[in-house]
């Protein structure tokens, strides 16, 4: 092939390319460029945003104030812990789907599927409803004789929410994943004397790694970004990240302010999510080398 009709299929590739890449620009790239510039402008109470003034004030305040270091720490704990339990309880399900046969695993996919037809909003409200003082939970627990037990707008609320919420996304990657997997190397296994447990560890897990780390990369990532979750079942007292981003933009008007906490929380979220992806993948290719 010619260095010209090279050049000539990789123009094309380019062409046809440009317009995912100009849709990724102008919905992505530009607002978050625009939200870092205005995290950069000088805010006054009485003035509001002066445009072409700069200052460090603002990331000055987050990395100084321990009302914001507060509400990181509550954010990526709960982040970490949301991820961890849909990596318990989504990796068996998986597991599960992958060795059920038709039409049990189109059934059981489809019901796995379902929620995320459901607005979150109305997710949220169910949960409401269902972990309310006269709600549900606390009504079935007066019926046995027990007293109300507050479980709305507290931190169990939230991460129970939201585990219902981001279990889809831990499931459907490693469920992916496994599909990679034969069945007949764990038969092998087993045929070998190796116990079920030891088969789990060394054949299925190693090749549902992959599946495990982009479903817990997806799930910390939309668990810290979480607005309509923390704010509904939270409350007011249970401030997480994206909560006070809204509280900056819309009650104390204070938009640099919420520039500079949405880009901290992105730059934070990054650096935890590649550190991740490093380790997990470096002790992925070591396991493969061993």
């Amino acid at each position: 092939m010619s260095a010209v009709s090279v050049l000539r299929d990789t123009g094309r590739g380019y062409l046809l390319s440009s317009p995912a890449l100009v849709l990724f620009v102008g919905l992505l790239v530009v607002p978050l460029l625009l939200t870092l510039v205005l995290s950069f402008n000088v805010f006054d109470y009485g003035l509001g945003v002066k445009s072409g003034s700069w200052t460090l004030a603002q990331y000055l305040n987050l990395v100084t104030d321990s009302y914001f270091y507060e509400i990181f720490f509550r954010t990526f704990v709960i982040s970490a812990l949301v991820t961890l339990l849909c990596v318990v309880i989504g990796v068996p399900e998986a597991y599960i789907l992958s060795r059920m046969g038709a039409p049990w695993r189109s059934i059981f996919l489809i019901l796995i599927l379902t929620p995320l037809l459901i607005s979150v909003v109305v997710r949220a409200f169910g949960w409401s409803l269902l972990l309310g003082a006269d709600g549900l939970v606390n009504q079935t627990i007066q019926a046995m004789g027990g007293h109300p037990v507050k479980l709305l707008y507290t931190p169990f609320a939230v991460v129970l929410a939201l585990v219902h919420v981001m279990l889809p996304f831990m499931i459907i990657p490693v469920w992916t994943s496994l599909q990679k997997l034969d069945a007949s190397a764990e038969q092998a296994a087993l045929s070998l004397g190796a116990s079920q447990a030891r088969v789990m560890r060394l054949v299925v897990l190693p090749q549902a790694m992959p599946g495990v780390l982009s479903g817990t990369l997806i799930v910390f990532g939309l668990s810290a970004s979480s607005f309509a979750i923390p704010g509904l079942l939270g409350g007011r007292r249970l401030k997480m990240v994206a909560t006070t981003v809204y509280d900056q933009y819309l009650s104390e008007l204070n938009w640099p302010m919420g520039a500079a906490i949405a880009v901290a929380l992105l730059l934070i979220n990054l650096l935890v999510m590649l550190s991740w992806n490093r380790l997990v993948e470096g002790r992925y290719k070591k396991s493969l080398g061993e």
